[in-house]
This record gives structure tokens, C-alpha cells and sequence, in this order.
């Protein structure tokens, strides 16, 4: 028998599996890559009777593998947040889907284990720009408010290391960031025990933003990074923060990918978190959740019409 973990390279996936590990220690194949990189469950060579756990990553692109991997006669324990398209009916699958604009992957697990690492979820829920919602879920654990600004940056900093074309543009490979979380019952010991890890994200964070904030807006509320590692990495936290900065305007961030054409981020507006997921699942390759959403391929020919989708459901 053979278990697999598979999981969203993002802080919400390696923190919702960090609680996970942490309440049931086992060995298990990691499955894992970019913030993109989510139709994990096609690398998967399931047998009958293996462990599988799904963390963060759309059932509905996931589909085909989950399908496969069930017929095999695998048991499969899946906790997403997106967008799911139809969830199948098995009795191998146990599915805690739920995709309301102010819930994470991280936060479902946290629920599921009656609170047991609530600080780890509160990690997730940062790095899902859920500062709200994590900032309640802290109140219960009387944090100072030193140590809470520290865990809202190491969310953002774990999340902001997701992004990229592959993981050579990454600080960290999220398979390294998961071994070295799962060491420590909460973030405040990992951060006072691993501070060359939170340090280096933080110097790369702060350059690559400087350089993202450099570059103009399109039409309002559409930015087009650069061709560049620096641009690929900051994507995600850009959108982001422009999203807080701008909380009745939707965003979205534009950088090169490898099939010359454009990778999206898309960012609801924070005081309407709705309708990213529906604008993005009218392009092929789209899919994510109600208040933020991507594109993963968009041919340099349908800009123009991405423009107007995204000014109309904006």
C-alpha cells in the first residue's frame, strides 16, 4: 500500500496538509508543484486500497484523475474550496467541498480537527487573502499583536513563493516549505527555529513588488507584468495587494507563460468577493473560486476579448 499527499504548492495547501500530518503523522508520496500546477491527481498510479489525500486543488480539473484513481479501487479524502463541477458519487470518496467566498482548504481542515492547529490555519487564510476572516479565527487564541503581523507575513511570504512557471522560479520548492513546517506544532516555533527561511522570502518579496509596482495599468484594474522569474513570482501577492488597496475594484495580473500567450490572476473585489470564477471558466484553460480565479493559458489573440469580459463582469 502506497499513500499520497497531494496538494496545492500555495500556503493554503501546505497548510491545510500540515495540520493534517500534524494530527496523523505517515509516510507518504508527495504530490505538489507551482500555484498552477493543480491537475496533481494525473500523476497519481493509484492500487486498490491506497491512501489518497487531495488538498487544494479543483476537482472539476482534477476530474479525469479522480475518476481514474477511484475505479482503481483507491480511498480518496478531498478538501478544496474551488469551483468543483460535478462531484462524483462513490463510496471510496470523502468529500469536503465548500466554495463560499470567505472559506480556504485550510480552514475546512482546521474545522475538521476541531481547532487542534488553528495556527496553521490562520497561515492559510493569510496567504488566501483572508485576512478578515483568519484575523477572527486569531481572536480565539489571544495572540499578541506583534506575533499576529508576523504569521499574517509568513502566509503571504509561503504563498507568495507558489508562484511561477515552474519551481526553478521559486525560492523554495513547496515539498521542502511542507518538510520543514510539519516539524513544528505551531508557526511561532518554526519561525523562531527556521528564521533564514522567512528572512530570504521576505528580501525576495520586497524586490520583486518593488519592480511590480513600476508597471501601469492596461485599463483600470488590469496589470501586465514582464517576462521574467521576478514577475512570475510576485503575480499572485500583486493581485493581492491591489485588491486591498482597492476594495470596490476587481484586478487582475497578466504575466507571460510559456506557450506565448498570458497567465491570469483575477481578483474579485474585497467588498464583493463574487463572480472571478465565473469570468475566468469562460476562457478554456480558467477555473478557481468566487472572489479570486485564474486563466492558465490565454492566446495573445484573445487579450482584446479578455478586456471586454473582464470590463463587463466588472
Amino acid at each position: 500500500m502506497t499513500c499520497y499527499d497531494v496538494f496545492n504548492g500555495d500556503a493554503d495547501g501546505i497548510c491545510a496538509l500540515v495540520q493534517l500530518r500534524l494530527a496523523e503523522p505517515r509516510e507518504a508520496v508527495l504530490v505538489t508543484g507551482v500555484k498552477r500546477d493543480i491537475n496533481l491527481l494525473a500523476r497519481v498510479s493509484a492500487n486498490p486500497g491506497d491512501p489518497i489525500t487531495a488538498l487544494d486543488i479543483s476537482m472539476r480539473t482534477n476530474a479525469k484523475g479522480l475518476r481514474r484513481i477511484l475505479d482503481a479501487g483507491a480511498h480518496v479524502f478531498y478538501v478544496d474550496h474551488h469551483n468543483p463541477g460535478d462531484i462524483p458519487k462513490h463510496e471510496n470518496l470523502l468529500a469536503v467541498i465548500d466554495t463560499r467566498p470567505k472559506i480556504c482548504t485550510s480552514l475546512l481542515v482546521n474545522k475538521a480537527l476541531n481547532g487542534t492547529y488553528k495556527e496553521w490555519a490562520i497561515i492559510g487564510a493569510f496567504g488566501d487573502n483572508l485576512a478578515d476572516v483568519a484575523n477572527e479565527v486569531a481572536r480565539s487564541l489571544s495572540l499578541k499583536t506583534a506575533v499576529l503581523t508576523k504569521l499574517k507575513s509568513l502566509g503571504e511570504l509561503i504563498n507568495y513563493n507558489a508562484y511561477g512557471r515552474d519551481t526553478s522560479d521559486l525560492h523554495f520548492t513547496p515539498e521542502y516549505l511542507f518538510k520543514q513546517c510539519v516539524r513544528y506544532k505551531t508557526p511561532s516555533l518554526f519561525l523562531s527555529d527556521k528564521p533564514k527561511i522567512f528572512d530570504k522570502l521576505k528580501t525576495g518579496y520586497a524586490q520583486d513588488m518593488a519592480k511590480a509596482k513600476k508597471c501601469r495599468f492596461t485599463v483600470p484594474g488590469v496589470t501586465i507584468l514582464g517576462d521574467a522569474p521576478w514577475a512570475r513570482r510576485v503575480s499572485g501577492s500583486y493581485g493581492n495587494i491591489l485588491a486591498v488597496e482597492n476594495p470596490n475594484q476587481a484586478h487582475a495580473v497578466l504575466t507571460h507563460n510559456a506557450d506565448d500567450g498570458y497567465l491570469i490572476s483575477v481578483r474579485a473585489p474585497k467588498n464583493n468577493p463574487n463572480g472571478a470564477d465565473k469570468l475566468c471558466l469562460s476562457f478554456p484553460t480558467g477555473g478557481g473560486r468566487a472572489a479570486a480565479a485564474g486563466i492558465n493559458h490565454l492566446p495573445k489573440d484573445d487579450l482584446g476579448k479578455f478586456l471586454d469580459t473582464f470590463k463587463k463582469a466588472y
